[in-house]
């Protein structure tokens, strides 16, 4: 029985299956088929909520300056975000057929750059003007509570609060870099695979 074992010759010899270029191609555009429908629905969403909570301001017409500037605070949140938003995925759609491979790869990494941007800085301020824009907007309301009525009122506010920030923003994260990182990964093993082939 042999004992010496060329591992190196093994590694070599095997058929690990290699990204095809098509196959890449293919994913990206989910990808980007994805980020723009996730896009789409996010503008909607928050423009119509943003819809929603001016029709309250004017129909209710609160007493408190708190109430107004919780109002705008929470609208000015939203606003912010959809711009950062909008700029996010922008160079991603101007991809076409022409480009190198190597173009699509700076092209990604660029994109996880302003996502990394997207996803610590301006969700942070999001939440932050969110969160302090509706304790603001609930005093008014608060106030006329019994103290009980009006503790359990921001308490499940928080409890809500910090159930997005520390569970389902994460989560979400986690799961956009996931693919982001997978499909770099891939262009990078299609670019090591074209250098080779050049060199030999």
């Amino acid at each position: 029985m042999a004992t010496n074992i060329d591992f190196k010759n093994l590694w070599q010899r095997q058929t690990a299956e290699k990204p095809s270029i098509e196959e890449l191609l293919g994913r990206l555009k989910k990808f980007k088929n994805e980020n723009l429908r996730r896009l789409l629905v996010t503008n909607v969403l928050l423009i119509l909520t943003s819809l929603f909570i001016g029709f309250i301001w004017y129909y209710y017409q609160p007493q408190f300056l708190s109430t107004k500037i919780g109002i705008v605070l929470v609208i000015l949140a939203m606003l912010i975000f959809l711009f950062a938003y909008n700029k996010l995925f922008s160079p991603i759609y101007k991809l076409d057929n022409t480009q190198t491979n190597a173009e699509y790869l700076q092209s990604l990494y660029s994109l996880k750059s302003k996502q990394k941007f997207m996803q610590t800085t301006m969700l942070n301020l999001y939440f932050i003007m969110l969160f302090a824009g509706i304790s603001l907007y609930m005093y008014e309301y608060a106030s006329r509570m019994e103290m009980m009525y009006a503790v359990l009122t921001y308490g499940l506010t928080f409890l809500w609060v910090a159930f997005n920030w520390f569970y389902l923003r994460p989560k979400t994260i986690r799961k956009q870099q996931g693919k982001l990182n997978g499909l770099i990964h891939k262009f990078e093993e299609i670019n090591q695979q074209l250098k080779e082939q050049e060199i030999s």
